[in-house]
């Protein structure tokens, strides 16, 4: 089964699945080389240079050499990996940020895989923190956003989400945007730490899970209700929705004016940004969990059946 997303550079796709393998194909589907680590991997990998770092359910996080798959490093947490691992460079140093269910977020040298720090939090941490102006910035399920100043591992705030935060959060001027496992999507101001603008279905209430994707005026993400959903990031006032016909649980991903989803049932689709019109659908016929990606014209995707689709030219 493939639960987690694939990630590129230099003409190689990375994905891991949960056989424990970390797979890196070509853009042909070649493979050129595997990994097994201890347990299964759900979350997407990282790519740095010439290094991919990939985290298990079992807490491990491993450094690979993206050429040829051999281990650099290996670093353990106390409790799974479900979400990515996230880097910041400041200077000469590479940070690699990582969050598990032993509650804490983990900072760890890049290079040396040596821990920096460590910050508590209250509950799981199960999405990848968003990393910006020197800050890691991730939603707990202990309901809180926390504010982590990357050189130090202090707090520098943190702001009550009022909820369980499965998903990762999404960071652009100053503002945080998140969904909720209690169905409620939000813009969060960092500097006031109040919520700008919300929306809910209150007939509903199912879950995101799902994390959400910016493109200039627009903020787009897919719920448990079944469909995507387009907010304009001024007011908080919805652009358009599109029913897929099953949950939502793969994060989507916005290439040019186009918004590429997939659904639980397996089916993948492309919508215009403007307008949430369907202009291509393709019924995999397995189930997608986490977000398809665009590569060099092309989109890569992998599904329970356990394999990797790729199409395009």
């Amino acid at each position: 089964i493939i639960k987690s997303a694939p990630v590129s550079s230099n003409g190689k796709i990375v994905i891991g699945s949960t056989s424990g393998f970390v797979y890196c194909l070509d853009l042909s589907g070649k493979k050129l080389w595997e990994f097994e680590t201890e347990n299964s991997i759900e979350a997407p990998a990282l790519i740095v240079g010439n290094s991919v770092y990939v985290g298990n359910l079992q807490g491990q996080l491993v450094a690979l050499d993206l050429n040829t798959g051999k281990l650099r490093w290996e670093y353990e947490c106390e409790n799974q990996i479900s979400g990515s691992p996230n880097y910041w460079t400041s200077g000469e140093t590479t940070s690699i940020v990582v969050g598990s269910y032993d509650f804490y977020l983990h900072c760890i040298d890049a290079e040396t895989g040596k821990v920096r720090w460590k910050y508590e939090s209250d509950n799981f941490v199960n999405g990848a923190a968003a990393c910006f102006d020197g800050k890691a910035i991730f939603g707990g399920c202990d309901g809180f956003l926390h504010i982590v100043d990357i050189a130090s591992g202090k707090l520098v705030t943190k702001i009550d989400a009022a909820t369980y935060v499965a998903n990762s959060v999404t960071v652009a001027d100053n503002k945080v945007y998140l969904g909720d496992y209690d169905g409620k999507f939000s813009e969060v101001a960092i500097q006031s730490k109040e919520v700008s603008w919300f929306w809910e279905d209150k007939d509903t209430r199912l879950p995101f899970i799902a994390s959400p994707a910016l493109k200039g005026n627009s903020v787009v993400i897919g719920n448990n209700d079944k469909h995507i959903y387009c907010f304009n990031r001024q007011d908080g006032s919805l652009n358009w929705k599109y029913n897929t016909g099953k949950k939502v649980d793969a994060s989507v991903v916005i290439s040019g004016n186009k918004v590429l989803a997939a659904n639980t049932r397996g089916d993948l689709i492309i919508l215009n940004l403007s307008d949430g019109k369907a202009v291509w659908t393709y019924e995999l016929g397995s189930a997608i969990v986490n977000n398809p990606a665009v590569f060099s014209k092309k989109i890569v995707v992998g599904a329970y059946d356990g394999f990797v689709y790729c199409f395009g030219e």
